[in-house]
């Protein structure tokens, strides 16, 4: 059993340092205690996520967002009940107390079913022609951009590798040529590498039509243009949970109004809010969907990811957000590259 001791917080802690907890352990649970160690509640990632969406401040209480009835094995558990348990309710850490209630340990579903790699399929979208970053793109496509010292498509392939994925399609179109001869069969980064090779511009959702057979299990689709630390375990287990037809990963966006904004009670001023920040959330550019939300997508056209969301929206599939709140900057214009070369070795750094 891993060091568990790490994931102990107090219920009032903050949210943000349940977030660190969580980040900086090996075990993604933290462990709301009181001092002497008994448990009050549980933390996931996925609590905190629904936190954010739901507009909860990071400088709050984690006891304000905490599952205080958490299901928890007992010392002398029969851990073939508590795999049972785990698999029914769909969740991947226990803990484990002792008779008056005190922490002893975690189990953890993983270690419980030994399971091989993910055998999720990524699908990496990087045939678009990056126009806004000309001239920059005018000899490669820009997933084939240098961001620190390697590619950043490469970058991106890394990132999931080293989670646990290996199986990749790649759609391709403009240049596809430089990068078929830079990853090839993916056997260097031991991934298997595919290509959907689009003989026009498709769009996110179009080239999925390409797919030579439908996928078995949920599959992840990202655009080839965005540098992010997105922990993908974290976003399958968030879309299984809500057991949705397609999550889609949102960015919390502020703009402020340079204006005082008035307030109206028909022809009565009922206030005024000064340059007030309004908060959105925006698409992020990645996402998960389940091999039966490929029936509505069109054969041979131009279709985008948002349209298949409305699509789905309009048919009452359900649908799932995934707040980001790891780094996360989409390439688009030449000031992202410089700051994405910028803060590459500080984010990715060994």
């Amino acid at each position: 059993m891993k060091d568990w001791k790490s994931t102990l917080i107090a219920p009032d802690a903050t949210l943000r340092e349940a977030i660190q907890t969580i980040d900086n352990g090996a075990l993604q649970i933290a462990l709301v205690v009181d001092g002497g160690r008994r448990l009050l509640g549980t933390v996931t990632d996925g609590d905190l996520r629904r936190a954010i969406l739901k507009g909860f401040g990071l400088d709050q209480p984690v006891q304000t967002i905490m599952n205080p009835r958490p299901t928890v094995a007992r010392a002398e558990h029969d851990i073939s009940q508590v795999l049972a348990d785990m698999q029914r309710k769909q969740i991947h850490r226990v803990p484990v107390v002792d008779d008056e209630g005190r922490v002893i340990g975690v189990e953890l579903l993983e270690e419980l079913i030994r399971p091989s790699e993910r055998d999720n399929w990524v699908v990496l979208m990087a045939g678009g022609l990056g126009t806004r970053l000309s001239p920059l793109t005018n000899d490669r496509p820009k997933p084939m951009l240098n961001v620190g010292n390697k590619p950043l498509l490469e970058t991106i392939i890394e990132n999931f590798v080293e989670q646990g994925f290996h199986r990749f399609f790649i759609s391709v179109n403009y240049m596809a040529g430089m990068i078929k001869d830079h990853f090839a069969d993916g056997s260097r980064w031991g991934a298997q590498i595919h290509y959907l090779e689009e003989d026009r511009k498709l769009g996110t959702a179009g080239a999925l039509s390409l797919l030579p057979e439908p996928p078995t299990s949920p599959f992840l689709v990202m655009n080839g243009d965005l540098l992010t630390k997105v922990n993908f375990r974290h976003l399958l287990d968030f879309h299984r949970e809500h057991r949705a037809q397609a999550t889609m990963c949102v960015r919390e966006y502020d703009f402020q109004v340079p204006y005082g904004v008035v307030r109206l009670d028909g022809q009565r001023i009922a206030g005024i809010d000064e340059k007030p920040v309004q908060r959105f959330f925006v698409n992020a550019g990645i996402y998960v969907l389940e091999p039966e939300a490929l029936q509505l997508v069109p054969r041979d056209t131009f279709f985008d990811m948002p349209s298949l969301f409305e699509k789905l929206i309009a048919e009452n599939r359900e649908t799932a957000a995934f707040p980001i709140r790891e780094y996360w900057l989409d390439i688009g214009q030449l000031a992202d590259y410089d700051r994405a070369n910028g803060e590459f070795a500080g984010v990715f750094a060994a």
